[in-house]
């Protein structure tokens, strides 16, 4: 990604921290580093710098930090020699960090059978506990939902991780594939990255031939509406009142559109924008519109940046949550704009898997 003369001071203080967090010698220097990351990222969002490039900052320092933690813990812990790879998820799995996030991460190990996997699996859990707490003495918390390569069930063989992938497409359940969609953004982080390649496979195998796990995804995608109204522009949740979550609401709904798209066209990239561009030959949608996607995409996230950082500069922990009288005539504008892409972009998904009307 091309930066502009104005943001060149700043490139160079983020590869400066790049080059640091790489060389740091023990956990406790990059957890002194790690608010580095998000300082630099309050100084581009006040350089005008696009959401593209702020979420690419935040995403690839945390990938270093990741990497260099990872190198840390592994020589205290007697690993096997079978192959191992640190699988990245959600947000971070996409590129697509803002300043609210929480670890999504799972391990895969190389194992002959079932039997070797149960064998294997403490030795590497200790490591990725370990690595998990790491993470969050460096600012990235726990996830709450238990998804980290520290618990068990998601310290797998690449069989493992393949029966779990194959369950979700071949017997798909509602539920459960709302709780599986992080799964599907992962992608490698540190370690032999063809296991995870292997998986990639799998799922680009599977997941185009089946129609019902495609047509369940779909129909998930597009249960979440806009808040946009017939008489006022937006419309709150119960007990949100003034108040929209431009999560929820809002980049979820480019997310999980994306995604639908990309697996049922085999397309391996993670990322929204990479999804939506690629679908553009592979599905056969409207180039026009999809370009109007990415921008209103792009557009709403950075809205949600710029929330984000108001919130922290008036001392709050960040939240998804905007209150639209916040913004200005412009971004609200814009914002009313964005939601009414992820509209046609939910209307595209309904015509191209066949869905009841939204």
């Amino acid at each position: 990604m091309s930066v502009a003369p104005s943001l060149m001071p700043l490139a160079a203080e983020v590869d400066d921290l790049a080059r640091r967090i790489d060389a740091a010698p023990e956990i406790d220097v990059l957890a002194a580093l790690a608010p580095e990351t998000r300082g630099l990222a309050v100084e581009l969002i006040e350089q005008d710098a696009g959401a593209g490039i702020l979420t690419q900052v935040l995403s690839g320092l945390n990938d270093r930090l990741t990497r260099r933690i990872i190198a840390l813990v592994v020589p205290r812990h007697r690993l096997p020699a079978a192959g191992w790879c640190w699988l990245t998820m959600g947000s971070e799995g996409r590129g697509e960090q803002t300043f609210v996030t929480d670890q999504d991460n799972g391990l895969v190990f190389s194992a002959a059978d079932h039997a070797e996997a149960r064998m294997l699996r403490p030795l590497f859990l200790a490591m990725a506990r370990e690595t998990n707490g790491a993470l969050d003495a460096c600012g990235i918390p726990l996830c709450k939902g238990g998804i980290m390569a520290g618990n068990e069930q998601w310290c797998l063989s690449v069989e493992e991780w393949q029966r779990h992938f194959s369950a979700w497409i071949l017997t798909p359940e509602p539920e459960a594939l709302l709780n599986a969609t992080i799964f599907f953004d992962f992608r490698p982080q540190y370690g032999d990255e063809s296991l995870a390649l292997a998986l990639r496979q799998h799922l680009q195998r599977l997941a185009p031939q089946a129609a019902g796990f495609l047509h369940m995804m779909a129909t998930n995608a597009v249960a979440v509406a806009p808040p946009l109204g017939r008489l006022r522009d937006f419309v709150s949740e119960e007990g949100q009142q003034g108040r929209v979550d431009l999560k929820k609401y809002g980049s979820r709904l480019f997310v999980d559109a994306a995604r639908v798209f990309a697996l049922s066209a085999g397309i391996a990239p993670v990322g929204t924008v990479a999804r939506l561009q690629e679908s553009v030959v592979a599905t056969r949608l409207n180039g026009q519109d999809v370009a109007a996607a990415v921008l209103a995409f792009r557009h709403l996230q950075r809205i949600r940046l710029l929330d984000q950082h108001r919130q922290m500069a008036a001392g709050r922990a960040p939240d998804n949550l905007l209150v639209t009288d916040s913004l200005n005539t412009l971004d609200r504008r814009i914002l009313v704009e964005s939601l009414k892409q992820a509209r046609r972009l939910q209307l595209a998904l309904q015509q191209t898997f066949r869905l009841e009307g939204l």
